[in-house]
């Protein structure tokens, strides 16, 4: 007799699982409705999919990935209020703004607005008008609003920028630190934290630090390839900063600098140039810095020259470039800084540039603070680790994701890809590096270590005896200069790590293949004279005919914001108007296909486009 096989019977799902399958259809119908977009973005679902079936979350996903969408869909899904905590009272405002231009009912209370726009806010809450509410950490911890909220039906609780409660962070904010007591004084409410930026111990700190038991935590790729990466010694930083923003005509771009006086320095060098440079920082005025903040948010082709004071509160999607006139002060701020290029998944460029007074500067501010020596000493090895991504001889995008525990290949969207600078067999130089740690039990940095091998005596060199080492004076072809960048290439190219626990540098598996001769390694020569980065500047490569009704849409874009008196990426963002210049749309239901058009913008603005679409066509100017 023939077995048969035996036929798998799937229970019944449970209730639970059932009403999280019909939320996850209303999510999607949701995405195309009043947001316009087709799918959803990796990730994404996941998360939606837990935070359905009523699980706390901690979701870590790069800049550009969606991350406002995960607490903003659940808000219009679900009945109930959403309350969104926000570190800064602009990025509220831009989210509630762009919100209320998709029909959404989305409000704020914080410091700026007036008693009477605030208590407009608390009667939309008490109605059951508000879907979604953005308040400021320190609010949250006002009785009067825990009892607003209590008695709103809050279904959940979304804390952005959440890195902001890691002590360790580079955003530290005290306020969030006193968010879990608030939440707890709220009773059993869902919570989902999301932030851009947490390395493994960032993560857990947040995880301990917000929710009462331990939240289902994604992590999605640190990778933003649409970012070209590149950095430079700096030689002439004005030349080499106006190098990325020609390549950029008419686009808008962020140069931060590590002073104040700097950003108004270079602010009126670029303007010299016939550029539309601004300044930012927390010195300036309000007025001025509200203003210039606008005017970047609200027009096409502003170049804010800025400090870190320019820093979270910034959503605008179409930042084609992000330069760095100064070493950041560590990769996580890096990664966060660049990560606002290119927000629209577009191509966007990034140049930092760093020279060895910068590196002064930053061990100065780190041995000067009031900071324990522990985190001193943490402070410093990010330095190391930036230092390292600033000379790899390997992928930039490579040795960026691995300071993030996440490995990669080479991506061929960097200068290090492109071969720009030159580079050399590096085998020798390594071994003399890796002989002198060696020699030195690992216990000095950079600085030290090219005094050992140009051979430079000093009194330290002669109380240590490093003078009578082997390894003394055996690289007086190269300067300190190189050597320094040399141990950094190492330490990115991984044949060295910092041993946090024993605070000293050890070797590697495959720096003891190389110090033994049995492996190879190409290093770039350190110097300022290296090759013109090249930037590309078209987001998308348009015909001649294209490019003119790209730039018609764009007009009208400007004078319907001008009407609005909002940011013009609100009406369309640069995705949509590229999607009308390449689906030529006809109609309304046309229309419906381009990236972002949902129910709200293409009742209010289709017609309106599809006009300057139809004349353009038809030769009309």
């Amino acid at each position: 007799m023939q077995n048969n096989p035996a036929r798998r019977i799937t229970p019944n799902p449970p209730e639970s699982a059932l009403i999280s399958m019909q939320d996850m259809d209303k999510a999607r119908a949701t995405l195309s409705r009043v947001f316009g977009y087709g799918d959803f973005r990796p990730g994404q679902e996941a998360v939606l999919e837990r935070l359905f079936a009523g699980e706390d979350v901690l979701a870590i996903m790069p800049t550009g990935s969606g991350k406002s969408l995960l607490y903003q869909i659940p808000g219009l899904v679900r009945p109930g209020l959403t309350v969104v905590i926000s570190p800064l009272i602009a990025l509220m405002r831009d989210q509630v703004r762009q919100l209320k231009a998709l029909g959404v009912a989305a409000g704020a209370m914080n410091s700026s607005q007036s008693q009477d726009e605030n208590g407009a806010v608390e009667d939309d809450i008490r109605s059951g008008k508000l879907r979604l509410l953005y308040l400021a950490p320190e609010r949250l911890a006002n009785d009067y609003t825990l009892r607003l909220l209590r008695n709103a039906n809050t279904r959940l609780i979304a804390i952005d920028e959440a890195h902001c409660v890691s002590q360790w962070g580079h955003d530290f904010r005290p306020d969030y630190l006193n968010l879990r007591d608030s939440l707890q004084a709220l009773g059993k409410v869902q919570m989902l934290a999301v932030t851009a930026t947490a390395d493994e111990r960032t993560r857990e700190e947040i995880a301990e630090r917000l929710f009462p038991d331990r939240p289902n935590i994604f992590v999605r790729s640190f990778d933003r390839p649409n970012l070209r990466l590149a950095m430079r010694r700096k030689k002439n930083a004005v030349a080499q900063i106006s190098s990325v923003i020609d390549a950029h005509p008419g686009d808008s771009g962020i140069v931060y600098c590590l002073s104040r006086k700097g950003t108004e320095t270079l602010a009126a060098q670029l303007s010299q140039k016939g550029l539309r440079a601004l300044p930012y920082h927390a010195g300036l005025d309000s007025h001025v810095r509200a203003l210039n903040q606008d005017r970047f948010l609200g027009e096409d082709g502003v170049i804010m020259c800025a400090t870190i004071a320019f820093g979270m509160g910034i959503d605008k999607p179409d930042v084609r470039f992000v330069c760095h006139a100064n070493l950041p002060g560590s990769i996580e701020a890096y990664y966060q800084e660049i990560g606002r290029a290119g927000r629209d998944g577009l191509p966007a460029s990034t140049l930092t540039l760093w020279d060895d007074g910068d590196v002064e500067l930053r061990r100065r501010q780190i041995q000067d603070g009031d900071s324990s020596p522990e985190r001193k000493r943490v402070e410093w090895n990010k330095v190391a680790d930036l230092l390292a991504l600033c000379e790899t001889p390997r992928c930039r995008r490579q040795t960026l994701l691995a300071a993030f525990g996440e490995a990669s290949g080479p991506c061929g969207n960097c200068d290090i890809c492109s071969r720009e600078g030159q580079f050399f067999d590096g085998k020798i130089a390594a071994q003399k590096v890796l002989s002198a740690m060696l020699r030195t039990s690992g216990k000095f940095f950079a600085q030290h270590l090219a005094k050992i091998l140009t051979g430079e005596v000093t009194d330290a060199m002669v109380k240590l005896g490093h003078d009578k080492l082997k390894t003394f004076g055996v690289g007086r072809e190269r300067s300190a200069d190189e050597w320094r960048s040399i141990f950094h290439q190492l330490h990115a190219a991984d044949l060295i790590d910092h041993d946090v626990d024993d605070d000293r540098w050890v070797m590697t598996a495959a720096g003891q293949k190389v110090l033994k001769g049995e492996a190879d390694i190409e290093l770039r020569m350190a110097t300022p004279e290296e090759t013109r980065t090249k930037h590309k500047g078209d987001s998308v490569p348009f015909s001649v005919e294209e490019r003119t009704l790209y730039e018609a849409l764009r007009v009208k874009r400007r004078e319907l914001a001008s009407q609005d008196g909002q940011p013009a990426f609100v009406i369309f963002g640069d995705r949509s108007l590229i999607d009308m210049v390449r689906l030529r749309p006809r109609t309304l239901d046309d229309m419906r296909m381009v990236y972002g058009v949902g129910d709200t913008k293409l009742e209010r603005y289709g017609a309106i486009f599809l006009d300057v679409i139809a004349k353009r066509a038809s030769g009309e100017s």
